[in-house]
């Protein structure tokens, strides 16, 4: 059953055929990259998961372009000994037509770390956000979230367990890690917000 508090749906161009990822309880997952421009031009490279069963039934005559509708996840990992977080997108359903660049995301739960909330060298005002968006069995996946100006303000006067609800675009970045073989290119995945709402009137507003 799909949740209304996570959805994602994409459009873009399929960079490169998809792999064989992983087998659970007998099904087979695969993984491929899509290219989603961004309207000033620069592009976002996501990581998609979709079942063998999804791509079998593609029907690639209908355009260059793929749409990918499913939900974003998270997956803890361990590396050299270390935690790091996947993010990906986790397809339920794929349709092979043109069209415009597709990149909307909706996600809603609670805040499971404290807001941080910072401002540029220029003025700019930022918030980073992680949420714990329920999933099905009790799970959930911890997905970050950037927010943005006013928006970024008053999502910062939440707390820990405070429900909100995002809109926005699930967006790639590449970062410079500092690492024991010297400085390593890597990339991040997080949602940044459109917009942004808190439930239950949870903002408390200073007068």
């Amino acid at each position: 059953m799909e949740h209304i508090e996570n959805q994602v749906r994409l459009r873009g161009v399929l960079l490169a055929l998809p792999h064989f990822s992983h087998e659970n309880h007998g099904r087979r997952f695969y993984r491929f990259t899509l290219e989603v421009a961004r309207l000033s031009g620069t592009v976002d490279l996501l990581p998609v998961v979709a079942e063998e069963r999804i791509l079998n039934a593609m029907d690639l005559s209908g355009g260059e372009m793929i749409t990918v509708t499913g939900q974003i996840r998270s997956h803890n990992v361990r590396e050299n000994g270390l935690r790091h977080l996947l993010i990906f997108v986790f397809a339920r359903e794929i349709i092979c037509e043109d069209g415009d660049p597709i990149n909307e995301v909706t996600l809603e739960g609670p805040i499971c770390k404290e807001p941080t909330y910072r401002r540029t060298p220029l003025g700019r005002e930022i918030c980073d956000v992680m949420l714990a968006v329920p999933r099905s069995f009790r799970r959930a996946d911890y997905l970050p979230c950037i927010l943005w100006g006013r928006t970024a303000y008053e999502i910062s006067q939440c707390h820990i367990r405070d429900r909100i609800c995002i809109r926005g675009r699930l967006q790639s970045r590449i970062y410079t890690k500092q690492t024991e073989d010297g400085p390593q290119e890597r990339t991040a995945y997080e949602i940044s917000a459109l917009t942004a709402e808190a439930l239950e009137d949870q903002i408390q507003h200073q007068t």
